[in-house]
């Protein structure tokens, strides 16, 4: 963007900024009056609009379930409490999408503008839940599934048999292999949830939970398991790590010496599984840049 468009840029931010501002109390208040017993029955238009605005707002990219703050990645509360709203204020509908019928309180993501982004979704089974952000130039491939207050951002491939929970933060230039989980943090509203940041590679049949982060550029080999209570050795920095993967590392799961040791049940003794972290090596790039072949 050019240097003379900085001013309508800020003038655009600025205002953007008024109105998630205005939206966040709207949302506080809703929740303190849902807390003092607020039910679906008590509910109008007005109070229903406030949770459609939110929803859109998700969509849109312009509030986020999460957000990076220096070196770490923390909750915005307050989303986290505008998508449990959306369910807590909301009765099931017997809704049809496709010919299908279905029961759920919320409906799915309208999904025209995709194509007016370049972002391609293929049918039979591609399902992306209301209130969840697509960027532009990535791909949704049959089936899977992305959950409500997720985030996939631009370039981005969402392979089949993925399933992105909710309120998830998947960055851009992402591949998210075959049959991968990327876990939600729904609850506690404070905690962060899964992050997978720009630039990821996860191979077929990963699994990412409970708050963990995938830094930025990093390649993980297929059917790693990263939560926080599974340690990642880093051998780069010599550190054993909990919750994190640093950037710019390549992952894959060895087993361990478990503190069960040896065990008459156990024959040769019984392990656990660990991540192995080293620095990503150039035949490991070369080999996730020709799938790039796949986002043209």
């Amino acid at each position: 963007m050019s240097s003379d468009s900085g001013s309508d840029r800020k003038d655009t931010d600025d205002a953007n900024g008024s109105d998630d501002a205005d939206l966040e109390a709207e949302i506080e208040a809703l929740h303190e009056r849902r807390e003092d017993g607020l039910t679906t029955s008590d509910i109008g238009g007005e109070e229903r609009a406030v949770l459609d605005r939110f929803l859109d707002a998700l969509e849109a990219g312009d509030v986020r379930a999460a957000e990076r703050v220096g070196e770490t990645w923390e909750a915005n509360e307050w989303v986290k409490r505008g998508v449990l709203l959306n369910f807590g204020l909301r009765e099931t509908e017997a809704r049809e999408h496709g010919g299908v019928a279905y029961h759920d309180v919320l409906a799915l993501r309208e999904t025209a503008s995709l194509a007016e982004r370049g972002t391609r979704n293929t049918p039979d089974g591609t399902v992306i839940r209301r209130g969840a952000f697509v960027g532009s130039d990535a791909i949704l491939m049959s089936p899977s599934f992305v959950n409500v207050g997720a985030y996939i951002g631009n370039g981005t491939l969402v392979d089949s048999c993925d399933t992105v929970g909710s309120c998830a933060q998947v960055g851009e230039n992402v591949k998210l292999g075959a049959n991968t989980l990327i876990g939600g943090v729904l609850e506690p509203v404070e905690r962060a949830p899964v992050v997978v940041e720009d630039g990821v590679s996860l191979g077929a049949g990963c699994r990412v939970t409970s708050g963990f982060v995938v830094g930025r550029d990093s390649v993980v080999g297929e059917n790693t398991l990263l939560t926080p209570r599974i340690p990642i050795y880093d051998l780069v920095t010599e550190e054993v790590l909990y919750g994190s993967l640093p950037r710019e590392r390549r992952a894959f799961t060895r087993f361990v010496e478990s503190d069960v040791g040896d065990h008459d049940l156990f024959d040769g003794g019984a392990y656990k599984p660990a991540v192995v972290a080293t620095d990503v090596e150039e035949r490991t790039l070369e080999a996730t840049a020709r799938e790039e072949a796949l986002r043209e």
